[in-house]
């Protein structure tokens, strides 16, 4: 089989280093087109032998670039086309069927109850979907509570597969020699208590709060922001304002697997906190949660489908946190004063193994594949 995935950009994001992680794993002849920024993913790869086409997508109503993506299309032979991301999901599955192609996968990796990749769930946006929706033969939902998501937009319930993001257990098993090197690499005292927080730097993810608990919170506590994005400099002024500016670190976009550039990758620094918190009120998986305790941390969250779709006893290092600074700033004391706990990956983690995810892509595709599509959701459990 030949599948050629459409993603919307390959900066450093979850969607995109998810893909990158993917293919790592499946076991078919894959190529990658983004339709913008070609950013470092896209590098990362490339050095993994994948081949990378940008489109040159000028932005939403760039409505030349879909002759291009059907020509590429037509030109690849490719058996299957997958797409990730809104933008990439209404114009690649326009394109992919144009083009020939029926096979046709999407994964609807960011739907909210209200809000998709940022932006508001309006009629427009969700006519649209469901418009191109029907062009092809299955709907990827990452979590059941997005499955549950997809259902009440209107996409039938028998087009919906749920095959949930997966993690390398391996890259994120706690290395304590890292976490010393990575620690002093970051300039933190050696007794300095580390909240961290991982994720896109956007007003939805409530990194605010953590910033207004940390000023709540003893002199020794401090917070590492993991993520780029366009609310770095309010953060930055936010922390300034609270008066622990010299207490919060930005790290900027980190990779999740090493990549050459300069900085630690994401797992040496989920090794490096004390404690992952998570105020981002609306997720559609949860992946840095799971991350977060594949490397045995404690975790404090507001939303995560991930764990919440699971038994309590799988997570129980997971602690769901209702309301704000007070209620973040309370639970982040009383995890602090329970002192260090064995750096072990819970059932949670093993649960999201990426060759399991991989495995269940597979079955999603042969039936996507097969001359009529597969009348049975393909099971998560």
């Amino acid at each position: 089989m030949k599948a050629l995935h459409v993603i919307t950009g390959l900066g450093i994001g979850g969607a995109e280093q998810q893909l990158r992680l993917l293919l790592r794993h499946l076991p078919v002849d894959c190529d990658v087109v983004t339709l913008t920024n070609p950013g470092a993913v896209a590098d990362g790869l490339v050095a993994d032998g994948v081949r990378v086409t940008h489109l040159g997508m000028a932005g939403n109503r760039d409505l030349a670039a879909l002759p291009r993506l059907v020509r590429l299309i037509r030109s690849g032979g490719y058996d299957l086309v997958h797409t990730h991301l809104y933008r990439a999901c209404v114009y690649g599955r326009l394109a992919a069927r144009l083009a020939g192609v029926r096979a046709v996968v999407a994964t609807e990796h960011s739907l909210g109850d209200s809000q998709m990749e940022g932006r508001r769930l309006t009629a427009g946006v969700r006519g649209l979907y469901l418009a191109s929706e029907r062009l092809g033969r299955a709907t990827v939902a990452v979590s059941p509570t997005v499955a549950r998501r997809l259902r009440n937009w209107g996409v039938p319930a028998p087009r919906i597969e749920v095959v949930p993001n997966g993690i390398d257990l391996t890259r994120f098993r706690f290395d304590p020699l890292q976490r010393l090197h990575t620690r002093r690499r970051l300039g933190l005292p050696e007794e300095a208590y580390v909240i961290g927080g991982i994720g896109r730097l956007t007003a939805g993810k409530r990194f605010g709060t953590l910033i207004h608990a940390l000023a709540r919170l003893p002199e020794n506590c401090w917070l590492l922001l993991v993520g780029g994005g366009p609310d770095e400099s309010v953060l930055r002024r936010t922390a300034h304002e609270a008066g622990v500016a010299d207490r919060v670190l930005f790290t900027g976009e980190r990779p999740y697997v090493p990549d050459g550039s300069p900085g630690p990758d994401l797992p040496s620094l989920t090794w490096a906190m004390d404690v992952l918190a998570s105020p981002s009120p609306e997720e559609a998986f949860g992946l840095a949660v799971v991350e977060a305790l594949a490397s045995g941390l404690p975790v404090l969250y507001s939303s995560c489908p991930a764990i919440e779709d699971l038994p309590a006893e799988a997570a129980a290092l997971a602690r769901q946190v209702h309301g704000g600074t007070d209620e973040f700033a309370r639970a982040l004391a009383a995890a602090r004063a329970e002192g260090p706990r064995p750096r072990t990956a819970p059932e949670a983690a093993h649960h999201y193994c990426i060759t399991r995810s991989a495995a269940q892509l597979m079955d999603v595709y042969a039936a996507a594949s097969s001359s009529s599509p597969s009348p049975q959701g393909v099971s998560s459990s």
